[in-house]
């Protein structure tokens, strides 16, 4: 369904920090396996924020000190006697590196040095960073915290790392019928879904800046005004260029056809269009017909390939494929020809 070393340049196009030198030879090797790829990513990124040092953060902790620091717990200190052996148990923050993040990056690498999928080279050189983390724990890999990470100018370069790690842990870790963990061959379709469609995003904010490419909200045509009770609308990429308009709505399935189980018929999955319809329609309150929407969809090895062009109600409404199991150049070239199509 999709080249595994094309993973990498969409990769590249949603974490621009994946265009520098330090990566560029990823861009050369082939993977078979997308863990691979994923941990020589990883060993390249956690090698270069070695060098720039890791985060710290304070951390709370108690112990038994003969010199106390922090905050005295007395209660603590007279039921554990520690008073008998002239210390006091303290509660105080320690400045280390013993940090969320840098637990969650060590989390991942072990479990990538353990994939046998993994090259022999990319699990050395995970092994390698890891000597910098003996100071740091791990965490539950099933229950990171992913929405509690924030970014500053301070672990900015975390971002990219931490992503790749949400790819690893949520898209393709699993659990045995024993308990134990082992990472899928692949990356699971939600978690690509998500990769395909910041991809499809950020490709054309670099190479067609004039179309102001973004992923925005779209205002429902409404004569009352009230709209307190609709779900809100937003896009997955769209593009304007004088005065045309295109809705781009990403999706990423196994199967991109439904059937029909008593007619034994194939067709477009209703809510998809039904989708893309509303958007279009509702963006162009004007009844202009010059808001356009498109289903892209990546390619699968179904027989049934759509590629169809509807005129509804004045405003047309497409359905392609983008090929992934292809040269890069050619996942380029079939990215061009679609705004050429249809804002050009």
């Amino acid at each position: 369904m999709i080249r595994i070393q094309n993973i990498y340049y969409m990769l590249a196009y949603a974490f621009q920090v994946l265009n520098e030198a330090g990566y560029r030879r990823i861009a050369t090797e082939q993977f078979e396996y997308a863990s691979d790829l994923l941990a020589a990513i990883l060993a390249k990124g956690i090698a270069s924020q070695i060098k720039r040092g890791l985060d710290r953060e304070y951390v709370g902790k108690t112990d038994a000190m003969s010199s106390p620091a922090g905050k005295i717990n007395v209660s603590a200190s007279v039921r554990k006697n520690s008073m008998l052996k002239k210390q006091l148990i303290c509660d105080y923050d320690e400045f280390t590196e013993n940090a969320y993040m840098n637990k969650i990056l060590k989390t991942t690498a072990t479990l990538l040095i353990s994939c046998p999928e993994v090259a022999a080279e990319h699990k050395k050189a995970l092994r390698k960073t890891m000597l910098y983390f003996s100071n740091v724990g791990k965490v539950n890999p099933f229950r990171i915290q992913w929405s509690s990470l924030s970014y500053h100018r301070n672990n900015a370069t975390y971002k990219m790392l931490l992503n790749i790690c949400y790819l690893v842990i949520k898209g393709m870790l699993l659990t045995e019928q024993d308990g134990s963990w082992k990472l899928a061959r692949y990356v699971d379709d939600q978690r690509m879904h998500r990769l395909f469609e910041k991809f499809v995003l950020e490709y054309y904010r670099r190479h067609y800046p004039q179309f102001n490419a973004s992923a925005s909200f779209i205002d429902w045509d409404v004569e009352d005004g009230e709209i307190e009770l609709l779900p809100a609308m937003k896009s997955d990429i769209t593009l304007r260029y004088r005065d045309k308009v295109l809705i781009i709505d990403t999706k990423y399935y196994r199967r991109i056809m439904q059937t029909h189980r008593l007619f034994n018929s194939r067709t477009l999955h209703s809510h998809n269009m039904y989708q893309i319809f509303t958007y279009v329609k509702n963006l162009d309150y004007a009844h202009s017909g010059n808001v356009s929407g498109l289903l892209l969809y990546a390619k699968t090895d179904e027989e049934i390939v759509p590629d169809s062009d509807y005129i509804i109600g004045g405003n047309r409404i497409s359905v392609k494929t983008l090929d992934l199991n292809t040269d890069f150049s050619n996942i380029c070239n079939q990215l061009n020809a679609i705004v050429e199509k249809f804002l050009l």
